[in-house]
């Protein structure tokens, strides 16, 4: 796994494979193409974060900051190590689940990545929907930002209350949902 462009570009990092999914190389690859120059000085939020792969993109592309989320000690660490190891600054891990985060964060970001573990099977808690009824994205979400989530390619896209689909990209397993406030 690597930062695939940027001032980073090609720097490998660590991945907590115990704890996460990475989102891969290609799906990085591809869904930064749709980002292009909304990443340069964005204020980013990367919720379930497990490597950091996501926001470490943003930083090496230019994001102002990264405010990497997730709930393994492993992750964040991971995470601060790949910070350092990458020569990103900008970005700072927390460890906290996502709604108790966003219930005590009074920042505003252009981009949120949302990439939590996929719902499987039948009782697996819905992170996605969870985020959605809370209402707690919409106050964190800039009036002209985009909430970009990472479901199966299984699961239809979800129609939350205050937000308009952009667009989905399937690719294989994985989809990448884009989402701007309505």
């Amino acid at each position: 796994m690597r930062i695939i462009a940027g001032k980073a570009g090609r720097t490998a990092i660590k991945v907590p494979s115990d704890v996460t999914r990475p989102t891969s190389d290609f799906v990085r690859q591809a869904l930064f193409s749709i980002l292009g120059e909304r990443v340069e000085n964005a204020r980013v939020l990367d919720l379930f974060a497990g490597s950091g792969a996501l926001g470490l993109e943003t930083l090496s592309r230019g994001a102002a900051t990264c405010t990497f989320v997730d709930d393994h000690r492993l992750a964040v660490k991971i995470i601060a190590e790949n910070l350092a190891k990458a020569r990103l600054t900008g970005g700072h891990a927390v460890k906290s689940e996502a709604i108790p985060f966003l219930k005590r964060d009074a920042a505003t970001y252009d981009l949120i990545f949302a990439d939590p573990p996929y719902w499987k099977h039948y009782g697996d808690k819905d992170h996605v929907a969870e985020l959605f009824t809370s209402l707690l994205i919409p106050p964190r979400l800039a009036s002209d930002g985009w909430l970009i989530v990472e479901i199966s390619s299984h699961q239809t896209s979800p129609e939350p209350e205050h937000f308009t689909l952009v667009t989905r990209r399937e690719y294989g397993s994985s989809a990448i949902l884009i989402f701007s406030k309505t």
